[in-house]
């Protein structure tokens, strides 16, 4: 099969971000064909005239339609595209010079109707989104799963960065209306119909996380309550790790409280879990600043995620609540 990658951006009052894109567009290594698909899911602050700057440079396209969130977006620029293969980005992304060529040499060794690839932190971040994306990255905090481990059947990869072909689109429906968490049901549908999906680790792109410390715990809040709501409508893909930054969460509690009344065992091993963060950041990094701010990040994320999750957990699977009711806010209302 000859592949026609199409490129599927949607965007929500994000012109800065689309510009810094479409700029790493340009940069790309190789001649491998792509179109871009930009969806601006109604915006009122729109990136119609960048995308204008770019018209005669790059095979784009663009349209505009009313606010129903990422994951329609999405199936409004797959219908929409020309191509047999899909590549969503979010805008917060910027292409490294030899992004297209990876994926397309990946996919055509070994074919795969999805992919996903990982994100990196590029030089010009802040320190705090260099902090967050370690947290969110390291093999320390996620075990790996958000693309730095090479799993390849049951990878499940993340929208940010995320390949699917046109059959798999179709058969699938693509994404539903939850979210966050659109992407791992997608991943999870595609593979009970019997689809295969894999890490491309060359195919990484450098994710900005427009983050600050408040919204990193609401992002990480919410993925901690989709995650019950996925288990339930997903039960074979239950795991034990999920509930891994909930007891991280009430054993560092436990310890604190200890340590209060002498018993430092507990307190002296979170001690000792922290340090070799802090040590990772730093060989990881080579910035003191940063691997600091790991610390307070790996927390952030652990008692969002465990807060969100242990809630989640109680109110879907205890007391049986109906997810799109009890949790309207996690939920778009397609148009």
């Amino acid at each position: 099969m000859q592949i026609q990658f199409s490129f599927i951006i949607p965007v929500y009052n994000r012109p800065d971000e689309v510009q810094e894109l479409l700029e790493s567009f340009i940069a790309l290594e190789g001649d491998v064909p792509f179109e871009i698909v930009i969806v601006e899911d109604g915006s009122t602050k729109t990136s119609k005239a960048v995308v204008d700057t770019f018209s005669k440079s790059l095979n784009i396209s663009y349209f505009f339609k009313e606010n129903s969130g990422p994951g329609d977006s999405r199936n409004f620029g797959m219908q929409h595209a020309k191509g047999n293969y899909f590549i969503i980005l979010d805008s917060d992304c910027i292409l490294p010079k030899d992004y297209l060529v990876e994926a397309n040499k990946s996919l055509k060794a070994d074919y795969v109707d999805c992919f996903g690839g990982p994100d990196a932190a590029h030089s010009s971040f802040s320190n705090l989104q260099k902090a967050i994306n370690f947290s969110m990255t390291s093999f320390i905090t996620t075990g790996g799963i958000r693309g730095n481990k090479k799993s390849v059947d049951k990878f499940q990869p993340r929208s940010f960065n995320m390949g699917l072909s046109k059959k798999a689109f179709e058969d699938s429906k693509g994404f539903g209306r939850i979210h966050p968490g659109e992407d791992p049901d997608l991943s999870i549908r595609l593979w009970e119909l019997g689809y295969k999906t894999k890490l491309i680790p060359e195919a990484f792109v450098y994710h900005k996380r427009r983050i600050s410390w408040s919204n990193f715990y609401k992002q990480v809040n919410k993925f901690g309550m989709v995650r019950p709501i996925l288990n339930k409508w997903h039960p074979s893909t239950k795991k034990l790790t999920y509930w891994f930054p909930t007891l991280f969460s009430l054993g560092l509690i436990v310890a604190f409280l200890l340590f209060i009344f002498g018993f430092k065992w507990l307190f002296v091993s979170y001690g000792l879990y922290f340090f070799i963060a802090l040590m990772l950041a730093l060989f990881s990094t080579r910035n003191v600043i940063v691997s600091v701010l790991v610390l307070p990040a790996i927390l952030v994320q652990f008692f969002g995620y465990g807060y969100g999750f242990l809630k989640s957990t109680l109110a879907i699977s205890v007391l049986n609540k109906t997810p799109e009711v009890h949790f309207p806010k996690l939920f778009f209302k397609l148009k």
